[in-house]
C-alpha cells in the first residue's frame, strides 16, 4: 500500500467542533454580519476575472482582492462601510485554540455554491505568520487539499464536513492549500444548499 502524505507540522483538524445547534447559532450570526457587509464576487489581480466564490469580511480589517491586487483594508469595497465586529463566538474560537496568539483582525467569510472552486494557495498577504490561520466549516461537505510550503510539494485531499474546524499553524501556516470542490446535498444546514467557510487572521504584528 502507498504510503499517505503526511499533514505538514503544525496542521490540526478538529472534527464536528461545532456541534448542529451551535452550527445553526454560528450561521444565524453571520447571515446578521452579510446583512451589512453583503457578499461580493472580487476579482483576479491585473486580469480581472472573477472568482467562482463570492465573499464577505468581519473584523477590523478585511481581505480584498481586485485588478490592483490583493489586500487588507478596513471598508468593504462594494459599500464602502467599515466591517461589522468579528462575532464573539468566533473570538472565543481563537482563544480556545491559540490563546497565546494576538487577536485576529480579520474573518474572511467565503461562501461556496456547488461550483465554486479554491485553487491551491498560501496565505501570506499578512504582515506576521506568528499566529495561525483558524477556518471554520458549515454546510456542505468540501474536499480540502493540503501539501507543504512548496508549490510543487506533494499533496493530501481529505473531506471537511460542516463543524469542522482546521488549524494552520506552525510550518503549515504557509501551507499551500485549497478546495478542490464541493459534495452537493450532504448538509441540511442551510436550505438552498452550499458551504460558508469562516477564516480568522491575524494580520498586523501586535
Amino acid at each position: 500500500m502507498a504510503k499517505s502524505t503526511p499533514f505538514p507540522s503544525g496542521f490540526q483538524f478538529l472534527a464536528e467542533h461545532f456541534d448542529r445547534v451551535q452550527q445553526e447559532n454560528l450561521l444565524d450570526i453571520i447571515r446578521d454580519v452579510l446583512g451589512s457587509a453583503p457578499l461580493y464576487r472580487p476579482e483576479m489581480p491585473r486580469t480581472g476575472k472573477p472568482f467562482s466564490v463570492r465573499m464577505s469580511n468581519c473584523g477590523a480589517l478585511g481581505w480584498v482582492s481586485d485588478k490592483d491586487g490583493y489586500r487588507y483594508q478596513p471598508t468593504h469595497p462594494v459599500t464602502g462601510n467599515p466591517w461589522p465586529p468579528i462575532p464573539e463566538i468566533l473570538l472565543s474560537l481563537w482563544q480556545e485554540l491559540s490563546p497565546d496568539a494576538a487577536l485576529p483582525e480579520a474573518c474572511l467569510i467565503n461562501f461556496y455554491n456547488e461550483d465554486a472552486r479554491m485553487g491551491l494557495h498560501q496565505d501570506r498577504d499578512e504582515e506576521t505568520f506568528d499566529a495561525p490561520v483558524i477556518s471554520v466549516s458549515l454546510g456542505d461537505t468540501a474536499v480540502f487539499r493540503i501539501g507543504g510550503v512548496e508549490r510543487k510539494s506533494p499533496t493530501r485531499s481529505m473531506k471537511l464536513q460542516s463543524g469542522d474546524v482546521v488549524v494552520l499553524g506552525g510550518e503549515a501556516r504557509l501551507a499551500f492549500h485549497g478546495i478542490d470542490r464541493l459534495v452537493p446535498n450532504t448538509s441540511t444546514l442551510m436550505r438552498q444548499g452550499g458551504r460558508v467557510n469562516l477564516t480568522l487572521r491575524r494580520v498586523t504584528k501586535p
